[in-house]
């Protein structure tokens, strides 16, 4: 064998060497990343379980929830339904005071009826002891003027009672009027004299020459005639210019002040 041969037996074997070392070099760095990626397959493999665990958890805490509102709301409704039980057992006990309140109400309405039945009675007695007394304090004045048929110093010809006049929606009762060739003088009885008396008394006087035009040239005069007049009206009556007539046993006394009242 010569130098030659030698020689490029030796280059092929460097050169197979060189090929065999590329080759492991290659196996190397492919075994290497097959590992790499085996170890991110890997990675990615825990943390999907570990995704996994997590979400699971969040299901079986929601669940765990879900449950606890679910026994909460079994729980409300139980005493939803005792309240619902105790609203009808109340409901039902309120009814039954409705039916004796309306029978109360009822007995009450009746003993109402009665006693307004009864006040309605006592009413028209008192009334007609009103009217009485009125109608016995009018004669009584009446026959007295008869007899004495003036006011103050003022002489009247004659005298009438209970003088109703209407004209047109105009209406008065006088229940003593007394008159002279120019002089009317209007009297209002009383058995009890009261303060609206002479607010009546004054708008009669207004109102008689619009019912008896006769009269439009008259002087008109006015009087309060009462068997009893406390101190206080009396005194208002004399101020606002009419006559007072007060019985003084089987007589009458005349009162007046310093200015006359005259229509």
């Amino acid at each position: 064998m010569t130098n030659e041969d030698l020689k490029a037996i030796v280059e092929k074997l460097i050169i197979n060497a060189q090929l065999t070392e590329k080759n492991i070099l290659l196996y190397a760095q492919k075994q290497y990343e097959a590992q790499e990626r085996h170890r991110e397959a890997q990675e990615q493999h825990r943390e999907a379980q570990k995704r996994q665990r997590e979400a699971q958890d969040r299901i079986d805490e929601e669940l765990k929830q879900l449950a606890i509102r679910m026994n909460q709301t079994d729980e409300e409704i139980k005493q939803l339904a005792v309240r619902m039980n105790q609203t009808d057992e109340q409901m039902k006990r309120t009814d039954e005071q409705m039916k004796r309140t309306d029978e109360q109400m009822k007995r009450t309405d009746e003993q109402m009826k009665r006693t307004d039945e009864k006040l309605e009675r006592i009413g028209m007695m008192l009334g007609n002891i009103g009217n009485n007394q009125g109608d016995v304090a009018e004669e009584f004045f009446f026959q007295s003027l008869l007899k004495d048929n003036r006011l103050g110093d003022i002489y009247f010809d004659d005298i009438t009672k209970n003088m109703y006049k209407q004209r047109g929606n105009l209406q008065e009762e006088y229940d003593l009027v007394m008159t002279n060739g120019d002089t009317i003088g209007i009297v209002e009885t009383k058995y009890k004299a009261h303060d609206g008396d002479l607010a009546k008394l004054e708008r009669k006087m207004k109102n008689f020459k619009k019912l008896f035009p006769f009269f439009s040239n008259y002087k008109i005069y006015g009087g309060l005639a009462s068997f009893h007049i406390n101190d206080e009206i009396k005194r208002m009556a004399l101020t606002q210019g009419f006559f007072v007539l007060q019985r003084y046993g089987d007589v009458v006394h005349t009162d007046c002040g310093e200015h006359l009242l005259i229509y």
